[in-house]
């Protein structure tokens, strides 16, 4: 999968803010996320992001 940071992944199930939109900050064995609806930032190993992607955008 080629994702690179600055890129929006949509991720099947919903963050408690009620987005399912994250932006990608670092990418690696782990991905640091930043939700785009109230900015929360978490690092979730590379395989269960990839697992759990709907969609993927890729930075303008």
């Amino acid at each position: 999968m080629d994702i690179a940071v600055g890129d929006i992944v949509t991720l099947k199930k919903q963050h408690p803010c009620g987005s399912k939109e994250w932006e990608v900050l670092r990418i690696g064995a782990d991905f640091r996320l930043k939700c785009l609806g109230c900015g929360h930032q978490i690092m979730t190993p590379r395989k269960l992001v990839e697992k759990n992607i709907k969609e993927l955008r890729k930075k303008t």
